[in-house]
């Protein structure tokens, strides 16, 4: 049970953001509110547009919202933080750099490179079986290969939230189902606190502690539903298997009547 006098790891509150346009003030998000503790892998799901990179990004603090706040650890976000790290939908890795040097290109940037940082890398590039690539380039390794790096690369600065933005939606689907199993699996064991935005409902299910459902623009949150599967070991292959993945999958289906 959660101690009532620890605060939530990131504690989002009466969020609202609004764009410019010629024609004036056109909101985008109105009114979430969202508690994540410490350790949790939440999936956000919601139709086309609807402005679920936009609140990841606003979470990065790399947008500033018209309304409304987000604390990380209890501090307010108003910048980008070192406690935040943000996976894409690519890679991004230069094809130019070997895998090594693309891991530790976060810590080059902000000038982090020591003794201890190269070891944790290292140590990171060895668990997660790349270590024997190390030294080869990114066109010579499969798609999943690619992706685990990149996760490697934002966990070299050990932050304690990842944002994942539709990150295995430029895999094949095989590739995909492999590579959630290997990245859910790094992030559980790195005790981080995912925020994964997808459009794949399945996908949602088969990693998520909890699944929030937005609403079309002016998005809110319209349900969160607690992922509670029968599973001797849960990983997403195995959630997928569970007698309760088809209920939630129907059920969240219907929330977003099948616009997603």
């Amino acid at each position: 049970m959660k101690d009532s006098a620890i605060s939530y790891i990131v504690e989002i509150q009466n969020l609202g953001m609004n764009y410019q346009s010629p024609n004036g003030e056109i909101p985008a998000i109105d009114n979430i509110t969202l508690n994540i503790s410490k350790g949790e892998f939440i999936c956000i799901v919601g139709p086309s547009g609807c402005g679920k990179s936009t609140l990841l990004s606003i979470i990065a603090g790399l947008l500033k919202p018209s309304r409304g706040s987000i604390r990380i650890n209890g501090s307010c976000v108003s910048d980008t933080s070192a406690e935040v790290g943000y996976m894409l939908q690519k890679d991004y890795l230069f094809e130019w750099r070997t895998i090594l040097q693309n891991v530790m290109l976060g810590l080059e940037i902000k000038k982090g490179i020591s003794k201890k940082s190269r070891e944790y890398v290292h140590n990171l590039l060895d668990t997660y079986g790349l270590i024997e690539f190390k030294d080869k380039y990114p066109s010579q390794l499969s798609g999943g290969m690619r992706q685990r790096a990149a996760l490697i690369r934002t966990l070299a600065l050990n932050p304690q939230i990842l944002l994942l933005d539709e990150a295995f939606s430029a895999l094949d689907y095989q590739t995909r189902l492999a590579v959630t199993d290997d990245i859910y699996s790094i992030i559980k064991k790195e005790n981080k606190t995912a925020i994964m935005v997808t459009h794949d409902i399945a996908e949602s299910i088969s990693m998520a502690d909890r699944v929030v459902v937005l609403t079309n623009r002016p998005t809110t949150v319209k349900s969160i539903y607690d992922i509670l599967l029968t599973c001797d070991v849960r990983t997403p292959f195995t959630s997928r298997e569970a007698p309760e993945f088809r209920h939630f999958f129907n059920t969240i289906w219907k929330e977003l009547d099948v616009h997603v």
